[in-house]
Parts: structure tokens; C-alpha cells; sequence
């Protein structure tokens, strides 16, 4: 029986006009244009200096600044006022000061101060702004002074090279992963609610354990599709490649599928029309993902926040993704997230069986 009533979901999604190519174009777009957009790197900043030393030292500081690819140059300025006048007009980001015997100073093996004034609008930009400059300060003052005693160096581990793309790609397999199995779901029984199809369901000796079942598999499978699409572009695209077992990300990314297609048929469960349906699944997407340490890393929340990670399966998806990929991280890496995605969705699953209303 199940098996017929999973051929109908097939042949539901293949006449549909517009799924089958949102499926395949889906993952395409996301995999091709998200890693070059998505990318927290603070570039582009635009900078002002004020010399106020104008020695040879202080022009090779500036050199400095100017040749950074951080930066956008945008030159001297001959007071600090005029520079702050430039910050408010919104043409320069940060200012440097570069204060009268900075030269001497240095070479004396005195403390030189000198000032980073940034535009804290926009609180990354200002921050990262002013760190990647307080760094090429400490770097030239370290090649002129010879007072150094130790010099610090910085080894990346797994990823060397920074390559921001490696850190996202993991993260935009999750995203694919709850918009693609979570949506169409949510929308799979409203719309036979709205059609009017479910009622020859409900009339049926079929189960409800059998039904759901039978709307649950398909969006495996479908999840099974969509990440071999996003591992094989990550490879022909890019060059980059899972440093660990695939077997492991499959294995992840089925027990992600069955939470999200799960919730998705809970929320149509609930819901009377398409549109209550994804109002209310995209609040919960919202939510779950910005807890859920995609973008930023969950221990900067505040701790009453951080408390709801150990609820979200985004946040295990991700951590354990992440693991695998970038790390070559092995199943006793993440155990811990693959339990806790296995509880989550099999209470999901249940739940969604249980609000299943089946009128007979």
C-alpha cells in the first residue's frame, strides 16, 4: 500500500509545473552565488590618514594601508577635523592619526599612540576595520624598533589558506536542506486540504502511520538528490572536497530531513490554508536558524539564548557538518549531534502521525 500511495507523491510533484525545477535550480543558485556573497570578510573599507609626523616612517605606514586589499584608500588629510567631516559625510570608514614624532618615537623604542577613529554604524565593519589596522600599526612599528624581542606567528588549522568558502559550503547544505524538505512538506497536505484530495484519504482503510510515511519519504529521497547536487558542485566549482566520510554527511543530512519534512507536515497538520502554512513555517526557519550558529558563532549569544541550541537541530546539523567536512572528523566526533538529531526527529516524526486527523 505504501508503496502506491509514494508513487502518487511522485507523480503529484512531477505534474506540478514549477517543483521540479525548483528542486534542481534551487540547490544550483545556492551553491553558485551564496559562497561569493556570503562571506564575512570585511573588505573595502574606506580609510583616511592624517600625518601629522611626515617622516619617511610614517609614509611607509601609510604604504602600508594603501597596498592592504582591505582598504580602500582614500588619502591625506591635513586635520583630523576635516577627516571627521569626511566620516560624516559617509565617504570615509576609519581614520588613522598618525601623531607628531611617531618616527622618533619608534626608533627610541618609545610607546607611539597612534589613533583609529572608526564609523561605529556599522558595528562589523568599524570593529574588524579597526583590528586589521591596529595589526599593520604593530607590524611596522615591529620592523622599525629594535627593541622586538619575539615576533607572534599564527597557524590556521584545517582551513590555512582562509578560504571563507570552505567554512560556508557546510552551512549552505543545511540551508538548502531545511528550505527544500521543510516548505514542501508544510505545503503537501494544505494544499490537499484545499484541493479537496484528502477527503478521499480520510474514507480509506490506509493508516496514519502509512500516510505520513508515505509523505515523509519522498522528501528523503528528494534530500538525498539535492545534497549529491551540492557536494558535486562544491567539487566542480570550487575544487573543494569533504575531508571526511560521505557516508557521514548522507547519514547527517537524512536525520536533518526527517526533522524538517516532519515539522513541515506538523505545521500543515494545523494550518487551514497555504498561506497560515508558510507564515508559520518561515517564523520557525527564522528562528532556528539564526540560533543556530550559521552565520555567527552560537557562545557569542547571550546565555539564555545559547540555552536554545541545545534544542535546535540546525545547530547539531551544522556543528556536525562541519566537523565532517572541514575537519575530517569521524562518527565518535559527532555522536553527540547525531543522537540529539535522532531524538529530535523522531519525536518530530511522532508528532507529526499524532496531529494527523484522519476522519473516518
Amino acid at each position: 500500500m505504501i508503496r502506491f500511495l509514494i508513487q502518487k507523491e511522485f507523480l503529484q510533484i512531477r505534474r506540478n509545473a514549477f517543483l521540479p525545477r525548483l528542486i534542481i535550480a534551487f540547490p544550483i543558485v545556492i551553491m553558485c552565488v551564496m559562497p561569493w556573497v556570503m562571506n564575512m570578510e570585511v573588505k573595502n573599507i574606506r580609510v583616511a590618514v592624517v600625518d601629522n609626523d611626515r617622516t619617511s616612517t610614517s609614509m611607509a605606514l601609510v604604504h602600508e594601508i594603501e597596498a592592504s586589499p582591505y582598504f580602500i584608500f582614500i588619502g591625506l588629510q591635513p586635520s583630523y577635523e576635516k577627516a571627521l567631516h569626511e566620516v560624516e559625510q559617509g565617504r570615509t570608514d576609519v581614520i588613522v592619526v598618525v601623531p607628531i614624532n611617531y618616527s622618533r618615537d619608534i626608533v627610541q623604542g618609545r610607546t607611539s599612540h597612534v589613533l583609529i577613529a572608526a564609523n561605529a554604524v556599522n558595528g562589523t565593519k568599524g570593529s574588524i576595520g579597526s583590528s586589521y589596522l591596529s595589526q599593520i600599526v604593530v607590524q611596522a612599528s615591529a620592523f622599525t624598533s629594535a627593541k622586538i624581542k619575539e615576533q607572534i606567528a599564527v597557524l590556521n588549522l584545517y582551513n590555512p589558506h582562509q578560504n571563507y568558502k570552505i567554512y560556508m559550503i557546510p552551512a549552505l547544505l543545511a540551508l538548502v536542506m531545511m528550505l527544500m524538505t521543510g516548505f514542501l512538506p508544510a505545503l503537501n497536505i494544505v494544499g490537499e486540504k484545499e484541493a479537496g484530495t484528502i477527503e478521499q484519504i480520510n474514507v480509506t482503510p490506509v493508516s496514519k502511520w502509512t500516510f505520513i510515511g508515505a509523505k515523509l519519504i519522498p522528501y528523503w529521497l528528494i534530500a538525498i538528490f539535492v545534497v549529491t547536487m551540492c557536494l558535486l558542485l562544491s567539487w566542480v566549482v570550487y575544487g573543494i572536497t569533504s575531508q571526511g566520510s560521505l557516508g557521514l554527511i548522507y547519514l547527517l543530512a537524512l536525520e536533518l530531513a526527517l526533522f524538517w519534512s516532519a515539522m513541515g507536515l506538523v505545521i500543515s497538520n494545523y494550518s487551514n490554508s497555504m498561506q497560515q502554512a508558510v507564515f508559520v513555517m518561515w517564523f520557525f526557519v527564522v528562528c532556528l536558524m539564526l540560533l543556530s550558529g550559521l552565520f555567527t558563532p552560537t557562545r557569542s549569544m547571550p546565555s539564555w539564548a545559547y540555552l536554545t541550541t541545545y534544542v535546535n537541530p540546525m545547530h547539531f546539523f551544522i556543528d556536525a557538518i562541519r566537523t565532517v567536512f572541514v575537519r575530517g572528523g569521524t562518527f565518535s566526533d559527532i555522536s553527540h549531534q547525531t543522537f540529539a538529531l535522532d531524538g529530535i526527529g523522531v519525536a518530530m516524526a511522532v508528532w507529526a502521525v499524532a496531529s494527523y486527523k484522519k476522519n473516518t
